[in-house]
């Protein structure tokens, strides 16, 4: 049975940087939806301290969620040497696909196939899917790309993660600082070298009352005159769940693959909010008592880049693997964690080998 590696990565960072002071003349609301009455640069300051996020950034009114996908695609099929009419799958993750500045959401035609005509690949054999799946979409696109590969139906798999989710925030809610634009892909390719590549993975739905921790909803602000719907997310329920569920997931990932946390080299978890990734990645160590560890296995990028959804771990694994994040690197033949957790509320994670 044939093995998925990644042979190509690129990524697309918006030049458009959001600081704290773009925020300064918000008006911010409660969940229940009264006023917030504290001073504007107060309720930045303290959100800042919590999640670390001092900076995001955002694409130009004339930039669409399909071109920033397209612009890591391009990339990535460069890093990799690989022609687009050669590809056999193109998966693309999104979970809101074409919005536009009316943050309407629009998946006709689908995010892949767009990213397909951009590239200008004529190969109608090249099949085109997205993946919807919360934040965790291009990890499970990942996963998919490596079923195909392992099902001998691919060889050769474009898989894009790209979200604009500065156009679907609530103007009065203080979550809108968390979200962020942006776009990564990687090219994965079929080997028969055992051993290497995605070695084990691990998906989890809970679609019972977690349904609702985070979806889309109207303004928390009920004299908003609007008919848009925004991301509305149960802050606190979505903390502890993930506090709760997924160190356990990724423990199960790294032991299915017949390891410890000693042999994970990196751990590149879905930038959401530094607070929380921090307590997960704590959590999954005392899980393995383990109390002391190099902080370092966890690479950060939410502090400049914000919370870009799916496209938070390839644009990561982008900057890493080409020596653009100071301070870290792949170690050579060494293994990785790849994990997010969502919308749904869903949960994956993937233990890669470097070949």
């Amino acid at each position: 049975m044939p093995n998925t590696i990644i042979i190509g990565s690129g990524s697309y960072i918006p030049s458009r940087v959001i600081g704290r002071d773009y925020f300064l003349n918000s008006e911010f609301y409660t969940d229940e939806g009264e006023k917030i009455d504290k001073p504007t640069e107060e309720i930045i300051s303290k959100f800042v301290e919590i999640t670390e996020i001092e900076n995001r950034r955002y694409i130009g009114d004339d930039t669409s969620n399909s071109q920033i996908g397209y612009e890591a695609a391009k990339v990535a099929l460069e890093d990799a040497k690989v022609d687009g009419e050669e590809l056999d799958y193109i998966i693309y993750a999104s979970n809101f696909g074409e919005v536009g500045t009316n943050g309407v959401a629009n998946f006709m035609p689908n995010m892949a196939g767009r990213v397909k005509n951009h590239l200008g690949i004529k190969n109608k054999k090249c099949i085109t899917y997205d993946m919807i799946f919360g934040c965790p979409g291009w990890v499970e696109a990942m996963i998919l790309a490596n079923n195909l590969i392992k099902a001998e139906v691919a060889k050769t798999i474009l898989v894009v993660g790209a979200e604009t989710l500065s156009r679907v925030t609530d103007p009065y809610d203080r979550n809108k600082m968390i979200f962020a634009d942006g776009a990564g892909a990687v090219v994965v390719k079929a080997t028969d070298e055992e051993n290497v590549g995605i070695i084990s993975h691990n998906t989890i739905c809970d679609n019972g009352p977690e349904l609702e921790y985070l979806r889309n909803g109207a303004s928390i602000n009920k004299d908003f005159d609007d008919e848009k719907l925004y991301i509305r997310m149960m802050g606190r329920k979505i903390y502890e769940y993930a506090l709760k569920n997924v160190p356990a997931a990724i423990k199960e990932t790294i032991d299915n693959a017949g390891l410890s946390i000693e042999d994970i080299d990196k751990i590149l978890i879905h930038q959401a909010n530094a607070k929380m990734d921090y307590a997960m990645i704590e959590r999954l160590h005392k899980l393995y008592d383990v109390k002391n560890y190099d902080h370092a296995i966890s690479p950060m990028t939410i502090q400049e880049f914000g919370n870009s959804s799916v496209a938070t771990i390839p644009t990561m694994f982008d900057l890493i693997i080409k020596g653009k994040m100071e301070g870290q690197t792949f170690k050579e033949k060494g293994n990785i964690v790849m994990t997010s957790v969502g919308a749904g509320m869903n949960i994956n994670a993937i233990v890669y080998k470097f070949p």
